[in-house]
């Protein structure tokens, strides 16, 4: 095997990803090698690693690769298997893109939580690191039924469960301060409703369909943004409106601002939710495997 491996770094409203390409699927990447690259201090730094492969190559994505050519084996930062990333959707690919193994238009990409159609603008004169938006389909939103308590510090909301591939509790706030540093999950009950953890969004109004949040993703902590975050809110603020398109017939588009930027969520009639935001490719690289080989000892 080559002493050095390929890296790319990108990022989606400033939620940025270690990218290993790795079509073949030879690359060793156990926990503790992700965590070390997404070391913002001793290694590349990212809130996660998205780790490119033929969905024919990996025993996870085998199923998928009549309907998708690409997996995305995603980690968080603390390298733990997540089922899906939304920003982690966009950067990947805007990847694929960057490096010529797809062009503009529709592409599948197969993640844990399914397969998810990709709306790629046509590429940049520069190659297409940063191309416009990407959309993207992130399938439907389950609400577990049953009630959900979200604490931080003296405060306790009421938070809606929605599913989009992997758990989220949604909580309406005064203001976003409230959620506090972040530093650690915020507690919630019953531990039942999420027995794998959760992803917690501290939500406040904007204006008419515009919110803003903040967000603890599990295995990062705080992020710059969340992808299946904002659907998530976007679907809860949705249903506290009254707005279920399903019933109406009428698609609710919600705009929602993060702290690394703005997504635009749209559901649709049939269910289906398209999440629309930007993703950049800002760096590319090699790691040196001697450090990796010592970074995990």
């Amino acid at each position: 095997m080559s002493t050095r491996i390929a890296f790319l770094k990108g990022h989606g409203a400033e939620n940025d990803f270690v990218i290993v390409p790795d079509p073949e699927n030879v690359i060793d990447l156990p926990p503790a090698a992700v965590a070390a690259l997404c070391d913002r201090r001793a290694g590349i730094g990212g809130d996660g690693l998205l780790h490119v492969v033929r969905s024919a190559a990996h025993p996870e994505a085998m199923t998928m690769a009549a309907e998708a050519e690409w997996f995305m084996d995603y980690r968080n930062g603390d390298g733990s298997i997540a089922e899906m990333c939304g920003n982690g959707v966009r950067v990947f690919a805007r990847y694929l893109q960057h490096t010529g193994l797809v062009t503009e238009g529709d592409i599948a990409v197969a993640t844990r939580g399914g397969v998810k159609a990709v709306h790629l603008a046509k590429a940049a004169p520069n190659g297409g690191s940063a191309a416009g938006d990407i959309t993207v389909g992130m399938g439907k939103a389950v609400l577990p039924e049953g009630d959900v308590t979200v604490t931080v510090g003296e405060r306790n909301w009421p938070a809606r469960n929605v599913n989009m591939g992997n758990p989220h509790a949604v909580a309406f706030v005064d203001d976003l301060a409230h959620a506090g540093d972040l530093f650690a999950p915020p507690p919630f009950r019953p531990a039942a409703a999420y027995p794998d953890g959760v992803n917690v969004e501290f939500v406040v109004d904007r204006g008419p369909r515009h919110v803003a949040m903040r967000v603890y993703e599990r295995g990062a902590g705080e992020t710059r943004a969340c992808g299946t975050g904002a659907c998530a809110v976007a679907v809860a603020a949705a249903r506290r409106d009254g707005a279920d398109p399903a019933a109406t017939g009428t698609p609710a588009t919600y705009t929602v601002d993060l702290p690394g930027g703005r997504l635009v969520i749209t559901e649709r009639p049939d269910g289906e939710i398209e999440m629309t935001g930007p993703a950049v490719i800002v760096a590319e690289g090699e790691i040196d495997q001697e450090w990796l080989e010592n970074a995990v000892r």
